[in-house]
């Protein structure tokens, strides 16, 4: 269920603080973004990849009355490492009007027990305005199998402007279930 509005702000605010990724930093920026307007629902989704080091992501989705506020925080390394790091937090203002698509796939455990035993384990939320797409190429194919001429290349532009990732398995299904909820209060944003 989304959050009621009028908690929705301090709600907002506790999970900022359970997420644990500079939270008064976060809390700042979004409220610049959101310049006085009230909060309806929010995501707050952290993320922690390895590679040659630990960083760390952070991505809050806002909606708002009007507006779907997004905000992406990420840890850098300086080249010293006897210097603080640094982090970069950028927020994005989309008006709900601009929303082109907004998809939810579903990762179902065990469907053929749906809805007794099966349960959703994972979900993406992409949201889309055109902003950015993503686009997927392959060499083009031919029906002739003894064909070797080069036919170019097939492919698809998917709107790639937020997506949002969440499995129950790394978050647990309280975070699956809000991400769920989110895309509902969103859904129905971009319905009026």
């Amino acid at each position: 269920m989304p959050h009621a509005p009028t908690d929705a702000r301090d709600d907002l605010t506790a999970h900022l603080h359970r997420a644990g990724y500079y939270p008064e930093l976060v809390a700042d920026v979004l409220d610049v973004a959101l310049a006085g307007e009230e909060v309806v629902a929010h995501l707050v989704q952290a993320e922690t990849t390895f590679d040659s080091e630990v960083r760390r992501h952070l991505t809050v989705l806002v909606l708002t009355p009007t507006r779907l506020v997004t905000a992406h925080v990420d840890d850098h390394t300086g080249e010293d490492p006897a210097r603080p790091g640094s982090a970069s937090a950028t927020t994005e203002v989309v008006p709900v009007r601009e929303i082109r698509s907004v998809a939810l796939t579903h990762v179902i455990a065990d469907p053929e027990r749906y809805p007794r035993r099966g349960a959703t384990r994972e979900v993406t939320l992409a949201v889309g305005w055109g902003a950015v797409s993503r686009v997927d190429l392959e060499p083009a194919s031919c029906v002739d199998p003894n064909c070797t001429a080069d036919h170019g290349l097939t492919g698809q532009v998917t709107p790639d402007d937020v997506v949002v990732r969440v499995s129950g398995e790394a978050e647990g299904d309280a975070a699956v279930r809000a991400a769920v909820d989110f895309a509902k209060a969103l859904s129905l944003a971009t319905s009026a």
